[in-house]
């Protein structure tokens, strides 16, 4: 699969929907940061789990991607394992870069 091959309407589209999917992603992070600090436990406990919880988080491809047109399969297919988007976010997309990452997912 030569990932130079990507069409100029999929790497459009792609960079039109990364900024959402990221925006989402990281919503669902800071409400479920918010739980944890209004979770039982002492202050500091409380803390040191979202200190690492963010130092996780923060190397997530929903938040950090890459933006380089050779890496658009990989990201896709990244974002889809760890559930940053759903199969149902790559309509729009061709049906050849969706069969290849199916084939891959």
């Amino acid at each position: 699969m030569n990932d130079h091959n990507i069409s100029e309407k999929d790497w459009r589209l792609f960079r039109e929907k990364v900024p959402g999917w990221q925006e989402r992603y990281m919503d669902g992070l800071c409400k479920e940061y918010a739980e944890l600090l209004s979770g039982g436990g002492n202050p500091s406990e409380r803390f040191w789990a979202l200190h690492d919880r963010i130092q996780r988080d923060k190397r997530s491809i929903g938040v950090l991607i890459e933006m380089r047109r050779s890496m658009m399969r990989q990201n896709l297919m990244l974002l889809l394992r760890e559930n940053v988007i759903t199969p149902d976010e790559l309509d729009g997309f061709s049906n050849d870069l969706r069969s290849q990452i199916e084939q891959f997912l």
